[in-house]
Parts: structure tokens; C-alpha cells; sequence
């Protein structure tokens, strides 16, 4: 059965792929694995409570990194600290912490070191 509400997959593209690495795993404290696909390396995401839902960043040739187009929303158990180091690894906050209607939790966008928009979803 198909859930659409649910990634299996995305992808950030990159220009640098060590300097992108480097620049999530400080901003959301985490780890991402280098691994190949097939195709190009990449260094993909932590699966977390979803084990079929990921994603990885990504250097392609034909994808460039960009503000337009899809954004990416990252889940985190809380976006403050993340925002907080946005600044300092070159990124910036485009939109900051707001919250949502009816207890949904809060959300940002940011520009991350690539030039990409990607956004941050938190239930707090």
C-alpha cells in the first residue's frame, strides 16, 4: 500500500561532499556514513524510527545545488540548537522557528553550505 506522506528516499545534492558532511553532522549532531549506490558516493542520513526513510547528500554532475524548487524537511526532536549553529558552518536561517497550527510542532528553513534550502520540522 502506498503512504505518500512518507519519503523512502531523498537526496541533497552538493558541490563539496567532505564540506557538506561536515556542515550537517556539526549543525544536527549526528553522524552520515559514507556508501556507493552503484553510482556516486554519498554520505547518507541516519534512519532513525523510520528504517525505510532516508536520504543522503549527494555530488552529481547533472544536480546542482539550489534555493528553488523542492525543499527537504529534516525531522529533529528539536530545532533550536540546530539554528543556533547555522550561522557559524556558513549556512543561514531563511525562515526561523515558527510554530505550526493545532499542536503540529514547529518548523525553519535554512540555507545549508551547498546553497540548497532545506527545512527542519520539530514536534517542540
Amino acid at each position: 500500500m502506498l503512504n505518500p506522506n512518507v519519503p523512502a528516499w531523498f537526496e541533497i545534492p552538493t558541490r563539496d561532499l567532505d564540506r557538506a558532511q561536515r556542515f550537517y553532522e556539526t549543525a544536527l549532531d549526528v553522524s552520515l556514513q559514507r556508501q556507493q549506490f552503484g553510482g556516486p558516493e554519498m554520505a547518507v542520513f541516519p534512519r532513525g524510527d523510520k528504517p525505510n526513510a532516508t536520504g543522503a547528500l549527494v555530488r552529481m554532475p547533472d544536480c546542482e545545488p539550489s534555493i528553488h524548487g523542492s525543499v527537504v524537511y529534516l525531522s529533529l526532536v528539536d530545532i533550536r540548537p540546530v539554528l543556533e549553529r547555522i550561522g557559524a558552518l556558513g549556512g543561514e536561517v531563511f525562515v526561523p522557528r515558527t510554530e505550526l497550527p493545532d499542536g503540529i510542532g514547529f518548523f525553519a528553513q535554512i540555507r545549508d553550505s551547498e546553497g540548497n534550502r532545506v527545512g527542519l520540522f520539530s514536534p517542540q
